[in-house]
């Protein structure tokens, strides 16, 4: 397969971060003292269960007790929490993950489109010190809109006219498709029944993708 630049998702692409992440959101939602939320328990299942989709549906799914103003408003603390706690103690980091983007980045420009927050993969950064090895990166919380239109919005950013999406859900395929360019699953993921007939290649790891752009 043959392209310019290759883009990645980053929960289940990149890294595993849920453990941490639960850990980090069991902390602040305890801290809230809110009647509303004393049968909430936040766990790693919960949190790879959400993986992929925007803040706002997050929010929603995890916490329907509150109001759309009161859901927002933990959302926030939880993920500047949590940005600060990755920073420091990180996620599970898939192996060859730096061989392979350091191979990668020989021949390719790479990029992270994720529905994340504002400042998460930068804590991604600064935990591991792989910013080096990307060109550029953009996420919901700087777009505010789905994942294809925000890969578009960076595609147009940095003038890409040739790209492929690396993700582990449906939804990053549907996004690579609507945006239209190729995706490879990265079936080592959090995703389930990913549409073959939309799937360009599949990878049980991510060193099998210096084999593909090799």
């Amino acid at each position: 397969m043959k392209t310019e630049s290759i883009i990645f998702d980053l929960d289940g692409t990149l890294w595993d971060s849920s453990e941490n992440v639960a850990a980090s959101w069991e902390e602040t939602v305890r801290m809230q003292n809110n009647p509303l939320l004393r049968s909430v328990h936040i766990t790693q299942s919960d949190i790879q269960g959400v993986m992929g989709m925007t803040m706002d549906a997050i929010a929603a799914k995890l916490f329907p007790m509150l109001s759309l103003s009161k859901q927002t408003e933990l959302m926030d603390i939880c993920t500047e929490q949590e940005n600060d706690f990755l920073a420091e103690h990180g996620g599970k980091l898939y192996d060859g993950l730096e061989e392979t983007l350091k191979a990668l980045s020989a021949d390719h420009r790479l990029f992270i489109v994720s529905n994340c927050q504002t400042g998460y993969i930068e804590a991604f950064f600064e935990y591991c010190g792989f910013e080096r090895y990307f060109t550029d990166y953009l996420c919901w919380g700087e777009t505010g809109k789905k994942k294809s239109e925000t890969i578009r919005l960076l595609m147009k950013r940095r003038k890409i006219t040739q790209a492929v999406y690396v993700g582990d859900t449906a939804g990053d395929c549907t996004a690579a498709y609507e945006a239209g360019i190729p995706f490879i699953h990265a079936a080592y993921g959090f995703g389930k029944d990913i549409p073959e007939d939309k799937t360009a290649a599949v990878i049980k790891s991510i060193s099998e993708l210096c084999g593909i752009f090799g």
